[in-house]
This record gives C-alpha cells, sequence and structure tokens, in this order.
C-alpha cells in the first residue's frame, strides 16, 4: 500500500496554515468572555448547522464507523443514523429551552436549577469525561495518519494539538464555526471525489450490489440487532441531547427560531452525508478483501483510489473532521473550566478581560492533557469499544439529569447527584460483569439513572429559596425571548466573516486545482480540478454579493 507524497504534504502543510490563519485572524474580533465562548449570541443559523454536524464527525467515522461498513456494511448507516433523532429532538423540545435559559457554559444553568454543588460536580466531572472522549477523537486521527504516512503515532497527535489549540486560543468560537464551515466544504468535496472512483473500482454499481449483496443488509450482524440497535440509538438520543457543544450551538444562536432551524438543517446533514462517507468502506470489501484491520478500510481505500496530491487532500478532509470536534470541545470544555470552575470557585469577582485569558490558558491546558491520554487508548480495544465504554460508564449518569432538568421541574437536586454515583457504580459492575451483553448492561444502566432521577421528584422541597428560583426558571424558558434581549447584530462584522468566508473558500478552490494538475490524465484529477472551479466560481459570488452589500444579516421583525 503506497504512501503520501511530498505534493501531499504540502497540501497538508497549506490546509493547515490556512486553519492557523483564520483562528488568528478572528482574534482581534474577540473582546470578552461571552464573543469567545457562545459568539456574542450572533451566530448565523445556516453556519451553526454545519458547525453542529461538523463537531460530531471526526475520524472516528472513517475509523470507527468505517470498520463496521468493512465487516458488517450497511448497518454501519443504520447505527450513524442514530445522530438525526437528537437534532429533531432538539428542534422539538430542547433548542428554546437552552436559548432562553441565558447562559454562557451549560453547567451554568445547574446551579439555578438545583444547587451550587450539583454544579460542580457535573462540571468537573463532566471535564473528565470530555478529556477521555476527545482522547478517542485524537487515537482515531493518529491511526488514520499513520496508516497513510507511516509517521508516528506521537508525531500525528502532537501535530494535530498544535494546530488545534492555535486557533481554537486565538478565536474562540467564531473561529470553531467558521473553520468548521471552511472544513465542512473540504471534507465534502474530497469524499465526493472518492465515491465515483470507488464505485468505478467495484465495476459499477450493479456489479457491486451482485459481489458483496450481504452487505447491504441494513442490519446484519450482532450490531444489527434489534436491541443492540434501539440501545444504541437511545444511547445517542442521551449522549448528543446533552453534549456540551450541542447545547453551545443551541445559545448561540439569535434566538428561539434560529434554533429550530440550525436543528433542522443539522438532521438533514446527519441523514444525507453518512451514506457518502460510508460507502466507499462499505465497497471495499470487494476491492480489499483481505484487509488485515477492518478500522483502516477507508484510508485504504482512498490510498488505493487516489493519486498524489489529492490523497493529501482527503488527509487535510480527515484532519479537517477531526479539528472541527476537537475545537468545538476544546472551547466548550474551557468555558466550563473558566466559568462553572475558575470564576465560580476561586475567584468571583475576576474581570472580563481576566476571564478571556483563563478560557485561553484553560483551552491549551486542555488540548496539552488531551494530546498526551490520545497515546493509551489502544489499550481499551480500539476507537469504537473506547468510544462505547466512555460512554456507557460516564457520559449517560451525567447527561440524564442535564437534559431532564430542562425539561421536568420536580427531580431534586439529591437525585442529580445520586444518578450520578450511582450510574457509574452500576456502568462499572455491569462493564466488568462478561455474562452481561454491552447492550443489556447500558439498557438496565439507563433505566436505573432515569427511575433515581424521577424518584426524587416524590421528595419533599423544605427550601422556600429553592422553590422560588427553580419556578423563576422554569417561567423563563416558557417565556419567549423579547427583542431588547436579542444581540444587535454588527453589519459590519458580518460583511467581514462572509469575506472571510469567500477567501478561504477561494484558497480551497486553488489548492484542489493545484493538487490536480499531475493526475489530469485520470479521472480522480479531473474530478478533484472542476471541483477547485467550482469552489473558485462560489467564491467569487460571495465576494460580488459581499461587496455589493446584498449579504447582511436579517433585520429583526
Amino acid at each position: 500500500m503506497k504512501n503520501l507524497q511530498n505534493l501531499d504534504y504540502l497540501a497538508i502543510v497549506i490546509y493547515m496554515l490556512l486553519m492557523a490563519g483564520i483562528g488568528l485572524f478572528l482574534g482581534k474580533f474577540v473582546k470578552n468572555i461571552g464573543d469567545y465562548f457562545k459568539g456574542g449570541n450572533a451566530i448565523p443559523w445556516i453556519s451553526g448547522a454545519i458547525s453542529n454536524f461538523m463537531t460530531k464527525f471526526s475520524t472516528f467515522i472513517f475509523v470507527a464507523y468505517a470498520g463496521i461498513a468493512y465487516t458488517d456494511g450497511m448497518v454501519a448507516i443504520t447505527l450513524i443514523w442514530s445522530t438525526v433523532v437528537p437534532a429533531l429532538v432538539g428542534a422539538a423540545v430542547f433548542a428554546k429551552r437552552w436559548r432562553r435559559a441565558g447562559i454562557i457554559t451549560p453547567m451554568e444553568y445547574l446551579e439555578t436549577r438545583f444547587n451550587p454543588t450539583v454544579r460542580q460536580v457535573f462540571s468537573w466531572s463532566g471535564v473528565a469525561f470530555k478529556i477521555l472522549d476527545n482522547m478517542v477523537r485524537l487515537y482515531a486521527l493518529a491511526l488514520f495518519v499513520n496508516a497513510a504516512t507511516g509517521v508516528s503515532l506521537e508525531v500525528s497527535i502532537l501535530t494535530c494539538g498544535i494546530i488545534v489549540a492555535l486557533y481554537t486560543i486565538a478565536g474562540g468560537l467564531w473561529a470553531v464555526v467558521i473553520t468548521d464551515v471552511v472544513q465542512f466544504v473540504i471534507l465534502i468535496v474530497a469524499t465526493l471525489i472518492l465515491l465515483p472512483l470507488t464505485i468505478k473500482a467495484g465495476g459499477g454499481l450493479s456489479n457491486i450490489f451482485h459481489s458483496i449483496p450481504l452487505q447491504f443488509n441494513w442490519f446484519k450482524g450482532p450490531k444489527g440487532m434489534p436491541l443492540y440497535i434501539m440501545v444504541y440509538y437511545l444511547m445517542i438520543l442521551i449522549k448528543y441531547s446533552g453534549n456540551w457543544t450541542f447545547i453551545q450551538r443551541f445559545y448561540s444562536v439569535r434566538d428561539e427560531k434560529a434554533g429550530r432551524k440550525q436543528a433542522l438543517l443539522s438532521a438533514a446533514f446527519f441523514f444525507i452525508f453518512p451514506f457518502i462517507f460510508l460507502f466507499p468502506s462499505i465497497v471495499a470489501r470487494q476491492i480489499i478483501p483481505d484487509l488485515a484491520n477492518p478500522e483502516m478500510a477507508y484510508v485504504s481505500i482512498c490510498l488505493k483510489l487516489l493519486p498524489t496530491g489529492i490523497m493529501g487532500l482527503m488527509v487535510a478532509a480527515m484532519f479537517a473532521a477531526t479539528m472541527s470536534v476537537l475545537s468545538g470541545e476544546y472551547n466548550v470544555t474551557a468555558g466550563v473550566l473558566t466559568k462553572d470552575i475558575y470564576q465560580r470557585v476561586f475567584k468571583a469577582n475576576a474581570s472580563d478581560k481576566e476571564l478571556l485569558w483563563v478560557g485561553r490558558i484553560m483551552t491549551l491546558f486542555l488540548g496539552s492533557l488531551i494530546t498526551v491520554g490520545a497515546l493509551y487508548v489502544g489499550g481499551f480495544g480500539g476507537a469504537f469499544e473506547a468510544n462505547k465504554l466512555f460512554t456507557g460508564l460516564f457520559a449517560l449518569p451525567m447527561t440524564i439529569p442535564l437534559v431532564l432538568g430542562i425539561v421536568m421541574k420536580k427531580p431534586k437536586p439529591i437525585g442529580a447527584l445520586a444518578t450520578v454515583i450511582v450510574g457509574i457504580i452500576v456502568g462499572l459492575i455491569l462493564n466488568s460483569t462478561k455474562s452481561i451483553s454491552w447492550e443489556l448492561g447500558t439498557l438496565i444502566e439507563i433505566l436505573v439513572c432515569v427511575f433515581i432521577f424521577v424518584v426524587s421528584s416524590f421528595l419533599p422541597a423544605k427550601n422556600q429559596e429553592y422553590i422560588d428560583r427553580v419556578k423563576q426558571f422554569f417561567k423563563r424558558l416558557k417565556t419567549p425571548l423579547r427583542e431588547d434581549e436579542k444581540p444587535v447584530e454588527d453589519w459590519s462584522f458580518q460583511r467581514s466573516m462572509n469575506r472571510l468566508y469567500a477567501i478561504a473558500l477561494f484558497v480551497v478552490g486553488l489548492l484542489f486545482m493545484a493538487m490536480s494538475i499531475p493526475s489530469l490524465g485520470n479521472s480522480s484529477g479531473i474530478s478533484s480540478f472542476v471541483a477547485g472551479i467550482l469552489c473558485l466560481l462560489l467564491a467569487t459570488f460571495m465576494w460580488f454579493l459581499v461587496n455589493k452589500n446584498k449579504i447582511t444579516p436579517v433585520k429583526a421583525d
């Protein structure tokens, strides 16, 4: 199997410089802690939807889910479509609540809804889980890069970690969202180039369906069993609904309507693109039937079919996917460390300028810790198994009170704390009992956690201050935002952001065209060159509209 060439590395370096440059440029627009962690509530809903999509699709998809697609086929798409459900539930239930909550971090509301102890327990334990969760993502990225380049795990993790930290530290949430949009373009274009090449290498769709018919069974293998799928969908619904970056996108837009539209567009992305992403790994079973490690299916098919230069762009796209997730996670987790822990526990009267610098330092701290921890993920049985284990043990007990707490008024603080403690203990016992399957153990853990939290509703509330506070909080959640509570949009800033989109898209177009020149004699080179031209045309059109003042924020009704 071939490795990357000099032209591939050049494509990756140019891409990295582009992402770092965007973050450094946006740093000058970040004036306070609200800008840094929630974009001043001015994130456009379309950009927010793209960012929400990108922060859920890392290289983990192209490693862990690709391995399932190679082994069992379409069941990988059946599983990944579980991400559609929380987006739809978010549009129907959570979007308006999180926007009306008036928070800067997802943990902030816990003190109002429950008490300071709950806020601190969930903040500290949540940060610990985020570190574990993102270690898995970095590990998956390292596997991909290691297979493509031969570069060691240590070097690939360090390189990616430095770039993500650099632009996230500088530009905050705006840097996360805008780089997500640019990375979305790179990822989609690169995967769309690979898709027809895969079909051609497989001898056409009819031959593919005839050669590997079992791969196109939506419920093949142990992961296609009804109980497994039901529990997996339930787990993802809980995990995503309480995911900090998922919540952050809801309270970072202008109003409730924008939040709902953002969630619905996210659901559409979650439904459409998994098939495009995973189809090459399914067909790889026919093209490369003797692959030793199924998790290397996607990178193997890329190395086999993509020529020099284009493969570099694909690796850049993998970086794009994972860096989108990590940058979003770094930002929201640093927000919890800054607002919920540093300011709340250590320095309540910290100035806005001080908190901004603490936020940047916390981002650097998280990046360093996750980078080191990623080196040890292999001991947990691979990316998919590690993610599944960490989610079952920690995410479910910590997320259930967070999610149910904003829709149910009666559960008490003791119920939230007991859910975390008992849930983790139950999860440890069930996961260490080999006679109990993962799906049965996870279902039991979910039911136990929900039962404990709901049962606390029947405990008497003796503290009148707590009763009044919760009553006022839920009254706020039911009250639509007034016009004066919505941000006044800065047209000059928005035009600057749109110009930045156009410039970034122009650079991406030039990159695709330049990398395709050595391969213009074959279909992959032509496809890449055409994709580059389309990016240039779109960038030119956007620039023209911006300068004509036709792309402006929507005025308030």
